[in-house]
């Protein structure tokens, strides 16, 4: 059991409250979810660089002057924002991959939580509450952004297992349920070069959807597909850079809700997940069908 949210802003003048809102929606599931929890914002980009969101339990020592050495190291301007154990580092597009390659290679057992043009993803153990509070994320702007909090049922409780999966670019994943063929999955993705980090089921969703659409799919295509090629019940909340969709496997155990109005769509796991947005007694709210793909985007 574990808690999803979500928030897709069509009214821009709603941006600056986007981290407010969804963490007052992250707290309201704690109790499907105590154990870690994690959201992704999607801000603001500046078309020349992109971002590589980090994480080090040693952040204190390991995150100062890291934009100076890498800067020498990649030969090109790299910039750092600090926010406890995560650090997002704003540098060339191009210089991502070499970033990357030079980070594993560094003492402080850093590891990689994101990577895109605008997309940000602060995750930790602990409650949602707390996580929230040690990244400030009520003070976050953007056009929208996922959360999750989870209860652990089929791996260890760590960062590195809490939720949003982020296996490309600008694209990451909430899931609430459980995939029964991950691990043959897993190995066959794994040969197709797709990066894939744990051994968490979910994180294979999300890397089955990047290996979909590096192959020509859509998202909303990959999301039709998965209903094929993913054995076992779910229910999935995807992030891209200008997008969010929701899909829930055939049988639809997993509860859910979504509400729409004309300044936003929003998804949680439960209806109190919503209570306190804006104007939500005029939305229209239902329920997704079963094996039904919704999308929406900018």
């Amino acid at each position: 059991m574990c808690g999803i949210v979500g928030l897709f802003l069509k009214d821009k003048s709603l941006e600056p409250k986007l981290g407010a809102m969804l963490t007052d929606m992250l707290i309201t599931m704690t109790d499907r979810g105590p154990d870690s929890a994690g959201i992704a914002v999607y801000g603001d980009g500046s078309g020349s660089t992109g971002k590589l969101t980090i994480q080090s339990d040693a952040a204190a020592g390991v995150f100062d002057g890291l934009d100076n050495h890498l800067s020498e190291i990649l030969d090109a301007a790299v910039a750092i924002k600090v926010k406890d154990t995560h650090a997002v580092l704003e540098l060339p597009v191009d210089k991502i991959e070499p970033a990357r390659a030079a980070l594993a290679e560094m003492p402080g057992n850093i590891r990689v939580m994101s990577v895109g043009d605008i997309i940000e993803i602060y995750k930790e153990v602990g409650l949602p509450k707390d996580v929230a509070a040690r990244f400030d994320l009520a003070q976050m702007s953007g056009s929208h952004g996922i959360g999750h909090t989870r209860m652990a049922t089929e791996s260890a409780v760590t960062t590195m297992g809490a939720h949003p999966f982020n296996t490309g670019p600008d694209q990451c994943l909430v899931h609430n349920g459980s995939l029964s063929n991950h691990n043959s999955l897993r190995r066959k993705l794994r040969r197709e070069g797709v990066r894939i980090e744990t051994e968490n089921d979910s994180e294979v969703a999300a890397a089955y959807l990047t290996w979909k659409m590096q192959n020509g799919a859509t998202l909303g295509e990959a999301l039709e597909d998965s209903l094929d090629d993913l054995d076992g019940f779910f229910t999935f909340v995807v992030g891209t850079k200008d997008g969010f969709g929701v899909v829930r496997d055939p049988i639809a155990c997993k509860p859910a809700v979504m509400a729409e109005t004309d300044a936003y769509v929003a998804f949680g796991s439960e209806y109190r997940a919503l209570v306190n947005l804006p104007n939500i007694d005029d939305a229209r709210v239902w329920e997704p069908e079963p094996a039904t793909v919704y999308f929406w985007n900018h």
